[in-house]
């Protein structure tokens, strides 16, 4: 699938239930009216394309995102692989690194759940904090293995902005396409010289938990941002919001998916950032990397 002209939200969940893990009804988003009604509002401010990286076992739902598209006309890249423990589905603890890897490539190749919507992208596949278990390097394993099939990109997930580093280090070690790689959630580190280490290696970095006061306030993601920006390095990151409860919804009283677009850029272009670092990072780089 292709990228329509205009802003991409590179991560989001569409759907997404954590609830059965975390024993708690707020991480299972399954609001198909809610969510329609912000992605229409979002089509209004020019965002027409929204990456879905909800994958397998944690409630990625093929026939609810079709309807999603035809309700709302935004166009909804779909992913393949797997989270993070303890959220993995069986399958991962059974099969070898070769079977997920072919799981993956057949989703990519052929389609998902015996549809024809293929996975553009592999994510988002996570690592807990601080550190990497067994099964989790077996999903980054798996996961290289069909990136270097494929090409497609992947998105990872790092807890609190942690491991990072020890990310890439397999990806390197499989001969991925560093270039086609999103690191997300490093704004949740607030560490500027962290962030610029990641870029230095070649990947992309997403600040994707904006609006989430409650890890970093966002004027300290305004100044990271400022400053990578000053070093002339819009075009290795990314925006989005990471919608994951149904309390971030508008309609629940949370921030809503809108808020990159009307709180958050405003204050980047107050702090001095110019309108194409702005598009570097909502356009222009996920258009490079897909």
């Amino acid at each position: 699938m292709k990228l329509k002209d205009g802003i991409t939200f590179h991560h989001e969940h569409v759907t997404i239930d954590l609830s059965g893990v975390k024993k708690n009804d707020d991480c299972n988003v399954n609001c198909f009216d809610e969510t329609a009604t912000e992605f229409k509002e979002l089509k209004s401010k020019n965002v027409n394309n929204i990456i879905d990286v909800t994958n397998r076992g944690i409630g990625r739902n093929i026939e609810y995102i079709l309807k999603m598209e035809k309700e709302t006309g935004m166009n909804i890249l779909c992913s393949t692989g797997y989270y993070k423990e303890p959220f993995f589905p069986k399958e991962v603890y059974d099969l070898s690194e070769k079977e997920l890897s072919k799981t993956m490539i057949k989703e990519i190749t052929c389609g998902i759940e015996n549809t024809e919507i293929k996975a553009d992208v592999i994510g988002e596949i996570g690592t807990s904090k601080d550190k990497i278990t067994e099964s989790e390097k077996k999903v980054f394993k798996a996961s290289s293995m069909a990136h270097v099939e494929t090409g497609n990109p992947i998105v990872t997930h790092t807890t609190l902005g942690t491991f990072g580093l020890e990310q890439i280090e397999i990806f390197n070690s499989y001969g991925v396409n560093l270039d086609k790689v999103i690191i997300s959630h490093v704004d949740l580190t607030g560490d500027l010289e962290y962030i610029l280490r990641l870029i230095d290696k070649g990947v992309n970095v997403a600040f994707d938990t904006i609006g989430k006061e409650n890890y970093k306030p966002d004027k300290l993601r305004v100044d990271l941002l400022k400053e990578i920006c000053r070093r002339g390095l819009s075009e290795r990151v990314l925006m989005s919001m990471d919608i994951t409860r149904k309390s971030n919804l508008k309609t629940r009283g949370g921030i809503g998916y809108s808020y990159l677009i009307d709180n958050f850029i405003p204050k980047l272009k107050e702090a001095g950032l110019t309108s194409k670092e702005i598009d570097n990072m909502t356009k222009n780089n996920i258009r490079r990397i897909i």
